[in-house]
């Protein structure tokens, strides 16, 4: 071929190419050709692909391996772009992309982007960022599983995950709420756990007067969070729940705000919060405790090495929240930890009901290793040391 001529290639996502017909090859061809697209800069040794390919290849002749596969691959390309000869060279020891021959590839345009992102300012960076995000069609190869295709998914998507990053205070600042949905909604799919995504849509939600969507994502991402990892969302998404639950009580018409602060939307069930919550309804109860002189206590519950952390969490929630009071509030500590206050309950009596939850715990979950134990602390009134 004389005449250079481009192909394009596009890795993020699905393997595609411009120019040419569908790809239909076996996996190992496939991922083969792949890794040839992806390093097409430069020439490749055979024994680099001997040992990228082969490393569990029992043949006495893993070279004849090397050269029926190079045979089916140069087909491959012969189906996929017809009258397109010599694509791929044999020089000494190696192959290579025939130099008459120009790749482009959507990695390469999408990393181009973040870099020199990374060095703009302003509208530049903001364009550059935004045509970032719109190269970025999906993992990088998301059908090859293989273990180079792995390292380098791992890199796109943190750079992606960067990019998007960059993007939110830059929107924010636009008050352009649609988009950051969009961008935090994708960022959200490849790496939930990233909360500053959450926080972002939570506070969109709310700029665009959707506050129960807020707080549902608030939820998805709590639970979600704590079925993974075992943990609870940061203090800065707990205010925004509680911002998102005051801003939907604040829609709710005059003559029915009574209704609404009377009614007992839980049943018979104990009050669950946040930590944050839990902290204000202990603050009260130490002023009323100042005037009343009434007891109160506060009892740290956990569920010991032995316990399944999401399991057996859920189950002592469950059991907190059907056999306490409804006064009684509760909120999460940890993984495998709650903090409850009982009103009006002393020492001794809480006591009592601790041990009314253990044993209503193991009568249920019979075969649950959880060893749960608690701490009482008598909650001072305000003011005491």
């Amino acid at each position: 071929m004389t005449d250079e001529k481009t192909i394009h290639f596009g890795l993020l996502g699905s393997f595609s190419c411009s120019h040419g017909n569908a790809v239909k090859a076996g996996r190992k061809a496939l991922s083969f050709l792949q890794y040839l697209v992806v390093n097409h800069a430069r020439s490749i040794s055979s024994e680099e692909l001997l040992e990228q390919f082969w490393t569990e290849e029992i043949s006495n002749s893993p070279g004849a391996a090397l050269r029926r596969m190079m045979f089916t691959v140069r087909n491959l390309l012969d189906e996929m772009f017809p009258g397109a000869d010599n694509l791929l060279v044999t020089l000494p020891g190696c192959y290579a992309w025939n130099p008459d021959i120009r790749l482009e590839l959507d990695t390469e345009l999408f990393e181009k982007a973040c870099l020199d992102a990374g060095r703009a300012v302003g509208e530049e960076k903001c364009s550059l960022l935004l045509r970032a995000v719109s190269l970025y069609k999906g993992d990088f190869l998301s059908g090859n599983d293989s273990e180079w295709a792995l390292v380098l998914r791992q890199y796109y998507q943190t750079l992606y995950l960067d990019a998007c990053k960059a993007m939110l205070p830059i929107l924010y600042q636009k008050e352009q709420w649609t988009k950051l949905l969009d961008i935090c909604g994708q960022a959200y799919r490849i790496d939930f756990a990233r909360e500053e995504f959450t926080l972002c849509q939570m506070r969109s939600l709310i700029a665009l007067g959707q506050p129960e969507q807020a707080i549902r994502q608030y939820e998805i991402f709590r639970d979600k969070l704590m079925q993974e990892y075992g943990i609870m969302p940061t203090s800065q998404a707990e205010k925004l729940y509680t911002l998102a639950a005051g801003l939907r009580r604040k829609n709710t018409r005059e003559q029915d705000v009574f209704k609404l602060v009377c009614e007992d939307q839980e049943g018979s069930l104990a009050f669950f919060c946040t930590f944050e919550i839990f902290q204000k309804i202990v603050a009260l109860e130490r002023r009323h405790i100042k005037r009343s002189g009434q007891p109160s206590a506060l009892v740290v519950v956990s569920l010991g090495k032995k316990a399944i952390p999401a399991t057996d969490a859920r189950r002592l929630e469950r059991i907190l929240l059907e056999k306490l009071r409804t006064g009684d509030p509760v909120a999460r500590l940890a993984a495998d930890s709650y903090i409850l206050m009982l009103t009006g309950a002393s020492t001794e009596k809480a006591r009592l009901v601790m041990g009314r939850i253990d044993g209503d715990f193991h009568r249920i979950y019979r075969h649950s290793k959880a060893d749960i134990t608690y701490r009482i602390a008598p909650l001072q009134p305000e003011g005491a040391r």
